[in-house]
């Protein structure tokens, strides 16, 4: 007996009930239950996992919990790299904004903090930049969306204080502090600023 339930629990990877989760495709949201379901013949044991904010329920074999990538929320060593990563220069390949766009697109839905950070730093744009495209609006949102969730939760800080805190960050780097004095930026590396006022 005692060996079925060391392998449910091994199965589990770990999960319970009542955590908060990373769903790569979704974002921050709660397992609510763990349940057993018959499917053509075969029990299978199931996250159901509840994203609040969007009000919909994903049901994730548990089996399959690291294969998709679902994981744990960060540790807030990784929270305050993520902080850090804002703070940096925006890297902007010349690339057309198609591929960008799917590049973007593939980080925000890795599920990875870092990487996701990183997409919410290339596209920000402060008051003094020029507007952003509705499809540039659309992935720094949703990018931003996923990082203020894992933050406020990994912090237990409200969504609003998370955004605060990134915000802060966005404003430490160097593009932001250049904008009030434009001829600061005289080491080659100039390429970045013409991509983005372009």
């Amino acid at each position: 007996m005692t060996t079925a339930k060391k392998t449910t629990t091994a199965g589990r990877q770990g999960f319970k009930t009542g955590e908060a989760v990373v769903y790569p495709a979704h974002g921050v949201g709660r397992i609510t239950a763990i349940e057993e379901q018959e499917i053509a013949g075969y029990k299978l044991e199931l996250f159901v996992v509840s994203f609040e904010k969007d009000k919909m329920v994903l049901r994730v074999p548990t089996a399959k919990a690291n294969s998709v990538g679902m994981r744990k929320l960060a540790e807030p060593e990784l929270v305050k790299k993520a902080l850090d990563v804002l703070t940096g220069r925006a890297r902007i390949k010349r690339t057309m904004w198609s591929r960008r766009a799917q590049e973007y697109e593939a980080k925000i839905n890795s599920g990875d903090l870092l990487a996701v950070t990183e997409v919410v730093r290339d596209l920000f744009r402060s008051e003094a930049q020029p507007e952003q495209s509705y499809s540039e609006r659309q992935l720094y949102e949703a990018a931003l969306d996923r990082i203020v969730r894992e933050i406020s939760s990994v912090n237990r800080i409200t969504e609003t204080e998370a955004l605060k805190l990134i915000e802060q960050s966005l404003a430490k780097s160097p593009r932001r502090a250049k904008e009030a004095e434009p001829e600061a930026e005289a080491d080659g590396e100039g390429d970045d600023i013409q991509e983005v006022a372009a």
